[in-house]
């Protein structure tokens, strides 16, 4: 699954060596066993291993990161994920260079999609993102971050 606009998707290239790294290590077997955690790949690319309950919407935030594109792979469970483009949100916490993150008010409108069990999605710095989210009902989530940089 990728989700973009198509400025985006001709803008960047999702295959990439980068990016090849990354889905690589999503194809290793023992994704499930892996302990929660940050493990260092290749060129600057990082898996970060989560567990944890979804969220309510009201609960949860908008965030962008600058010099990286985020990759969530679920393991194991389902959660809702919402996107908005970044240019139409305003700014709840201004940017923190040193975690590679500014965080946004909820908007009125977003994308929202459901990523369940062997599904991930790519997302670009101008993509707003929140992620965690109640799919129905609350679930416990395995999720892997990848963290791929954009130079």
């Amino acid at each position: 699954m990728l989700i973009s606009s198509l400025a985006l998707a001709e803008h960047y290239d999702y295959l990439a060596e980068k990016f090849k790294i990354g889905y690589a290590f999503l194809r290793r077997p023992d994704l499930a066993d892996l302990p929660v955690g940050k493990i260092e790949l290749e060129q600057g690319v990082t898996a970060s291993v989560q567990e944890y309950t979804t969220i309510p919407a009201d609960e949860g935030k908008y965030e962008t990161h600058d010099r990286y594109f985020d990759i969530h792979y679920i393991v194991a469970g389902r959660e809702g994920f919402h996107l908005a483009p970044r240019d139409t949100l305003e700014e709840k916490i201004p940017y923190d260079a040193e975690r590679d993150i500014t965080i946004y008010h909820s908007p009125e409108t977003a994308s929202q999609v459901i990523l369940s069990q062997g599904e991930l999605i790519v997302v670009t710095p101008e993509e707003a993102h929140m992620p965690k989210i109640v799919a129905g009902e609350s679930a416990m989530v395995k999720k892997i971050v990848l963290k791929v940089p954009v130079s």
